[in-house]
């Protein structure tokens, strides 16, 4: 059975064009940072993962907030100054001041100095699903309650693709930079469009990934508004779960090829193998089997792996109750019955919140850490398996396993799909 789904998989790859050996070498990942609910750091947002500490608080806002809803995963409170200078600081909205302190931890981690990526040859590609949703929050409240003008940096400050532009000036990148809106695909999409950028030769390096800072007042009705939102604990693939909780934060990658990491002697964190994204094209919030089985299937065989290649995934898994059902599914469409059921999958969302357009990022950043650590972070919160969430959940416990490659999912409203699949790496390939 599982065999033949795995025949299914690459069938419905085909066709598919793949990066592999289409560029110029093998796509590493060099450094990677992140700004979460854990805090600032790549290293603080896996310990909360992989301990399972979720860093849902008590939801904190500038403005008086008269929803149900009074919990988030927000970044706790920093001193921007502190990261970015004076200069440039005025134009940051938050998503754009997370995004900008990733990229320099990811820098310092990839062994690049501020202009050592300057030039034409380095794309900047960074997703958000809002952008500066906390100016246009503070902007309307100051102008339709408090007759206040806005600020007359509103304009840069909301703009998608600020985070983008900004870490391209930062840098003195001169190559491709642009923005990602793909909802809660964003990251992901981002960073494979980095990797087959990298691969067709239209990029030497990428700096990419995603960010978010959603949790305002605004956005906090608009999705309690939904009923997506849980006024308690976010519980993925359990019984008992009624929905997901709210997160912000940032995460940034560097790409390059093996080759040119190994050239200045650079060891890599890993080697990023494989993206497939499609699109459902059926409704605007409700998900569908074979569109995110597609992009599983797509990116498997765009890294030319199988089902069984995978050690770890870590989840979409927003606790909402078609988002888990669907996208269990989707895995054992892919990866047949017995494995479907066997490979260990969880969900981190509890641990730092649902952030949106960052979301990806975040979790494609544990990812990477389950597989350099051999740990498979758990799903917390979990009370008890849903029969139909046939998967193998990590529940409640982190698990010491045998990760050679791992898988990250993204599925987004609109019916817009993203995997990723990174490797260990191995010079001898």
């Amino acid at each position: 059975m599982a065999d033949s789904r795995e025949g299914e998989a690459r069938a419905a790859a085909a066709g598919a064009p793949s990066g592999r050996g289409a560029g110029s070498g093998r796509v590493v990942v060099s450094g990677m940072g992140a700004v979460s609910a854990a805090g600032m750091g790549a290293r603080e947002l896996w310990r909360a993962a992989r301990d399972g500490a979720a860093q849902v608080r008590e939801l904190r806002t500038e403005i008086p907030y008269d929803g149900r809803i009074k919990i988030a995963a927000q970044v706790p409170p920093f001193e921007p100054s502190d990261h970015i200078e004076a200069g440039l600081l005025p134009f940051c909205d938050p998503f754009t001041q997370y995004a900008v302190i990733a990229a320099d931890e990811a820098m310092a981690q990839a062994g690049l100095g501020r202009d050592d990526l300057a030039g034409p040859r380095t794309a900047v590609i960074i997703g958000t699903g809002i952008g500066g949703m906390n100016t246009i929050d503070r902007g309307l409240y100051r102008y339709y309650v408090q007759s206040i003008r806005p600020d007359p940096l509103t304009v840069p400050r909301i703009i998608p693709s600020t985070a983008a532009t900004t870490l391209g000036m930062r840098y003195s990148c001169l190559g491709p930079t642009f923005a990602v809106g793909s909802a809660c695909a964003s990251a992901s999409q981002s960073i494979g469009l980095g990797l087959q950028m990298i691969r067709f030769g239209l990029a030497d390096r990428a700096i990419v990934g995603g960010s978010e800072a959603c949790v305002v007042n605004g956005s906090m009705r608009s999705w309690e508004a939904l009923r997506v939102l849980t006024p308690e604990l976010c519980r993925p693939f359990s019984k008992g779960r009624n929905g997901m909780t709210l997160g912000e934060g940032g995460a940034v990658f560097i790409l390059e090829t093996l080759e040119a990491a190994l050239a200045r002697g650079h060891q890599p964190l890993c080697e990023l193998v494989g993206y497939g994204t499609s699109s459902d094209a059926k409704d605007p919030v409700r998900p569908d089997v074979a569109g995110a089985s597609s992009a599983i299937a797509l990116a498997l065989a765009d890294a030319g792996m199988s089902p069984r290649d995978i050690h770890y995934i870590n989840a979409h898994g927003t606790a909402t109750h078609a988002n888990d059902i669907t996208e269990s599914e989707a895995i054992l469409a892919v990866f047949g019955d017995e494995l479907g059921r066997a490979v260990p999958v969880s969900s981190t969302k509890p641990v730092h919140g649902h952030a949106l357009g960052a979301g990806g990022g975040l979790e494609l950043s544990i990812t990477i850490s389950a597989l350099r650590e051999q740990i498979a972070p758990p799903t917390i919160n979990f009370l008890d398996a849903d029969p139909r969430c046939p998967i193998n959940a990590v529940p409640n416990e982190a698990r010491k396993i045998s990760i050679k490659a791992a898988m990250s999912n993204s599925f987004a409203f609109g019916g817009i799909n993203a995997v990723l699949i990174v490797r260990a790496l191995d010079h001898d390939g």
